[in-house]
């Protein structure tokens, strides 16, 4: 029984604190809106509207404030007011923990108050575009009749310069001039934002036409003197080289120059509707097209010009490079005897004396249609110029090819010489041997002089093959360097160690009669040196003396050194 009492009082405690806390949260959201609805009381909307009464009150205006005024006298006298009592409903619900009801009160009053947000914005804006229209109108309208004013004068000052454009400008200033009145009629009336729209257009017409004022004066003179001038100048200058005897049949200039002037017929005609952009990107189309063909005039005078000046010297030029081919046959001839040679090598100047019968035919070609004169310059000159770099490329082959024989004899000049330096390097090694008074030659060292000798001869033997194969004398002489050095390296070690074996044995006969160890190994010592083995003898005295005297090599070394 006490646990029901128990479960029952908790219970009512929960649903009240669970009420309270509900209630609380709901009188804060009352105290919300009650705040939002007297911010909206404060909001200046009043003098926001007092503000269009120092514009004129009548037509667009007075209907605006009109309107803006009742809006905001219907949110303050209906729509604050109904807030105010759904607010008191939303109280006394909340008191009788009516939750419900205070929900449903609180979305009314949300929707009320965020329509009057809206409805206030829309005012505002509306109002800051028709203040704003007024304020810029009054500016920009000074503006656009000060060029208005200097469009007209400069039309009456300059009328000559703009030739049949000067009615149609003169018609659209007039237009510009009654939209200016038209403005004024507007403004008057308080037609503000209607007032604004044609201040647009009239800024947007002012700039198009100062546009056209400006470069219609250029544009007329270019299409009714400068343009027509260079046409007949361009077609002077084609007329008079084709008297000198220019080709000019594929520039076409008489066809085209037509064309020009059709089209600046057709430009002035543009002009005098005013289409102006049409008529600047013509024109640059025709300077360009000009441009182009005084291009290809100066081309052919430059390209006469160069054939006068190297087509003579271009027949001496194969003449000399026919005679040099000739003497690299010739050469070649004489060292073909003399040398072996690579099979590619043997056609090279018979491909080159090819080479030099079709560029002189070419060339042949080239003045007998200069003779006939029925070629352009042009072309004979892009030819002359092909063939004046393929012979240059072909000097050039000539020239390698003429090194590679002088380089075969060169060689071999190059390999009598190494040889006599080779033979000088051997007598100065056996000079050497001699000097040291060695009893007598390993016989490794006999075999490698002989080796030596072997190898000279063979160089010798390539060089006297007819014909030479220079590689292979080249290959039989990198063996002999490559022996012969050995040769002398083998020289320096062996009388290195006669040397140093003679003196280890002088210097340990003070340890014979003391130690039968050193007796001994001097002994053998001096078995090897008598049979010429002197590294042997080296070493067996070497380690014998070094076990009664360490480290005596090192100086018996540093006394030879010393020496």
């Amino acid at each position: 029984m006490m646990q029901y009492i128990i479960g029952g009082i908790l219970l009512v405690l929960i649903v009240f604190l669970t009420g309270f806390f509900v209630r609380k949260k709901y009188y804060a959201e009352v105290d919300r809106y009650e705040s939002w609805k007297i911010d909206i009381m404060n909001r200046p909307v009043s003098d926001e509207l007092s503000k269009v009464k120092q514009l004129n009150m009548t037509g667009q205006t007075e209907e605006l404030f009109e309107r803006w005024r009742q809006g905001w006298d219907e949110i303050v006298a209906v729509q604050l007011p109904e807030v105010e009592e759904l607010l008191f409903d939303a109280e006394e619900h909340t008191d009788k923990f009516r939750f419900n009801k205070t929900k449903a009160t609180l979305s009314r009053i949300h929707e009320i108050l965020t329509g009057t947000e809206t409805k206030i914005e829309t005012i505002l804006k509306e109002l800051d575009e028709l203040i704003g229209s007024e304020e810029k109108n009054r500016e920009e309208i000074q503006t656009l009749q000060e060029e208005y004013r200097k469009s007209k004068k400069q039309l009456l000052a300059y009328r000559h310069t703009y030739g049949s454009t000067a009615k149609p400008i003169e018609t659209i200033l007039d237009e510009m001039g009654k939209q200016i009145e038209r403005f004024e009629e507007l403004t008057e009336q308080g037609n503000y934002i209607e007032a604004r729209e044609m201040v647009l257009g009239l800024s947007e017409k002012m700039r198009e036409t100062a546009y056209k004022m400006e470069a219609i004066p250029k544009l007329l003179t270019e299409c009714e003197n400068v343009l027509p001038v260079q046409i007949s100048e361009l077609e002077a200058g084609y007329e008079g080289m084709k008297e000198e005897g220019y080709i000019l049949d594929h520039v076409e200039v008489e066809e085209k120059a037509a064309a020009l002037k059709a089209s600046l017929a057709s430009h002035v005609t543009d002009l005098g509707e005013l289409k102006v952009e049409g008529v600047e990107e013509g024109l640059k189309e025709m300077k360009e097209t000009i441009e182009s063909f005084y291009d290809i005039l100066e081309k052919e005078v430059h390209a006469k010009h160069f054939i006068g000046q190297y087509k003579d010297a271009t027949t001496e030029s194969l003449i000399k490079a026919k005679e040099e081919n000739e003497d690299i046959q010739a050469e070649l001839r004489i060292v073909q005897q003399a040398y072996h040679l690579r099979d590619e090598a043997l056609t090279i100047p018979k491909d080159l004396e090819h080479k030099i019968i079709q560029l002189s035919k070419r060339h042949e070609l080239i003045m007998k249609k200069e003779e006939e004169q029925g070629t352009p310059y042009s072309n004979l000159s892009d030819e002359l110029k092909d063939i004046r770099s393929s012979l240059d490329e072909l000097n050039r082959e000539q020239e390698e090819f003429n090194l590679y024989l002088q380089t075969m004899r060169k060689d071999e000049l190059a390999t009598r010489e190494k040889i006599h330096e080779l033979k000088k390097k051997v007598a100065e090694a056996s000079r050497m041997i001699s000097k040291s008074n060695a009893p007598g030659l390993p016989q490794g060292y006999k075999d490698l002089l002989d080796e030596v000798h072997n190898k000279i001869e063979q160089v010798n033997v390539s060089l006297t093959e007819k014909p030479l194969n220079m590689k292979f004398v080249q290959e039989t002489l990198l063996a002999a360097e490559d022996t012969v050095d050995h040769f002398y390296k083998k020289t320096d070690e062996l009388i290195e160690d006669v040397v140093l074996s003679e003196r280890v044995i002088q210097y340990g006969n003070r340890y014979r009669s003391r130690y039968s160890s050193v007796h001994d190994g001097l002994r053998n010592a001096e078995e090897a040196f008598r049979q010429y083995e002197y590294r042997r003898a080296l070493e067996e005295a070497a380690t014998t003396l070094e076990k009664v005297e360490p480290g005596a090599l090192k100086k018996i070394e540093k006394m030879l050194e010393n020496k």
